[in-house]
């Protein structure tokens, strides 16, 4: 059944209007399932609208694309972990960008060139729609490959720490600008030369990934944001190219939302914006091996189940090893026996705790943590100078000390939790490796701070039963 064109824009407008009722909805925790069905039910919408629509063709092959990119869909989102959410999140982005690619590519050859002489305003609707196509390909190519590159660093496939080139800004500038002279050369002929678009293509393609890569582990949360906001752009582009409002309203809104979320995470993180979506310019990190920390000290489950026993206040700082480890349910029972023996108990958040915003929230959301309890870094910091026992359950960059004290750090003048602050620090690691960012952390050798090796579970597990 096909639908005029004006039930299609109503309920492309309808659409819309559920994508921001779900963007509205997943800023608070109370409303995020409402926000997520409201998604679901726009975007359903949306892809009914689109199949009903008389100027698409071939309706049974994208149904049967639809089909098996559902059925992928599902057996991914049953068989992803909390704990590769955020890879998955950064390989779903390349698909956006290599569609925005693949749309650019195919809306230029049918659009056909030549030069024949044209009226004004025919000029000018080609000279915009050229612009659409060579913008789309080159935001879609930078997607498409930065993408990748974040995924393989969330993954573990290549080294997280920074790709350090030399002159690798001048590269990032000198690509932008000649792809910049290319689209000015493309449209100015007319389209007729598509080795300009072919060339620029390659020259995306190189930067998005040297942009990534140059990029140290310590911001990748804030990478996989803009990422999001990249595909957003992406698809808002496409949008253009196929004069779809609904693509163009919604790659806007993901494009935007994207760029906001980065901004603030780089303001949680004491980051500038631009250095971080510049591949780290202005950044000239120095990480020195050789210092010598002194002696850690090592704690047993039975000794930390007594220091809990005594204690009046205690602090739980979750990090990415707790979701390795899927200690999660532990902790929580752990948390309920304290709180049985009057002891105080809170988790403080880390802004960037993980691989993604707010992991760690959805972590102890899925354990039932009352959110009561769950406290963000601003909010906590200055209690820890009152907290007997601070368990660090899998964090490590985010507890570090050198972001206030070492200026050469990776992470240096990036906020975070001060739980070396408390009286007793209890850090559940598998050993004394380094973190996400690749830099020792001086907490693990303070007086008041005690390690607690193996999986994070068991030890909570035992630290339990002991109490």
């Amino acid at each position: 059944m096909e639908f005029s064109t004006g039930l299609i824009s109503a309920a492309y407008l309808v659409a819309a209007l559920l994508f921001i009722f779900s963007l509205s909805g997943l800023s608070k925790q109370e409303s995020a399932e409402a926000g997520n069905w409201y998604g679901v039910t726009g975007m359903s919408i949306a892809l009914i609208a689109t199949i009903a629509d008389s100027r698409v063709d071939n309706v049974y092959i994208i149904i049967g694309a639809m089909v098996i990119g559902s059925i992928i869909g599902l057996r991914l989102a049953k068989k992803v972990e909390m704990t590769e959410m955020p890879e998955l999140v950064a390989i779903l982005h390349s698909f956006v960008g290599l569609a925005a690619v693949l749309v650019g590519y195919n809306s230029y050859f049918e659009l056909g060139h030549h030069a024949l002489v044209m009226t004004d305003e025919a000029q000018i609707k080609l000279n915009i729609h050229l612009v659409e196509v060579f913008l789309g390909v080159f935001i879609g190519s930078v997607t498409f490959t930065g993408s990748i590159i974040a995924f393989a660093k969330l993954r573990g496939v290549i080294n997280t720490s920074a790709l350090a080139l030399p002159h690798r800004h001048k590269m990032n500038l000198a690509a932008g600008v000649v792809s910049f002279i290319f689209m000015v050369l493309f449209v100015q002929g007319n389209g007729e030369s598509v080795s300009y678009l072919y060339l620029m293509t390659f020259i995306a393609l190189v930067f998005g990934w040297h942009l990534v890569a140059s990029i140290g582990g310590a911001d990748m949360p804030v990478v996989v944001s803009m990422l999001n906001s990249y595909s957003g752009w992406a698809a808002a582009a496409a949008g253009f190219m196929l004069s779809n409002d609904l693509l163009i309203v919604t790659g806007a809104l993901v494009g935007s939302s994207g760029a906001i979320l980065s901004y603030i995470m780089c303001k949680a993180m004491n980051r500038s914006f631009i250095s971080v979506i510049a591949g780290g310019f202005g950044t000239n990190v120095v990480v020195n091996a050789d210092v010598d920390y002194g002696e850690h000290k090592e704690t047993q489950a039975d000794a930390v189940a007594d220091l809990l026993g005594n204690a009046r206040s205690v602090i739980i700082t979750p990090g990415y090893g707790m979701a390795v480890a899927q200690a999660q349910y532990p902790v929580y029972e752990l948390t309920q026996k304290l709180i049985a023996k009057g002891v105080k108990v809170r988790f403080g958040i880390h802004p960037v705790a993980g691989r993604l915003p707010g992991h760690m929230n959805v972590l102890l959301a899925e354990a039932k943590v009352p959110y009561d309890i769950v406290e963000g870094m601003d909010e906590i910091n200055e209690d820890f100078p009152e907290t007997d026992v601070v368990l660090v359950i899998g964090a490590n960059d985010t507890v570090n000390p050198a972001a206030a004290e070492d200026p050469t750090s990776p992470i240096a003048g990036m906020p975070v939790l001060e739980v070396w602050n408390a009286k007793n620090v209890i850090v559940f690691k598998r050993s004394m490796s380094t973190g996400y960012a690749g830099v020792q952390n001086p907490l693990f050798f303070k007086e008041n701070t005690q390690m607690l090796f193996g999986d994070a579970k068991a030890s909570v597990e035992d630290i339990s039963k002991a109490l």
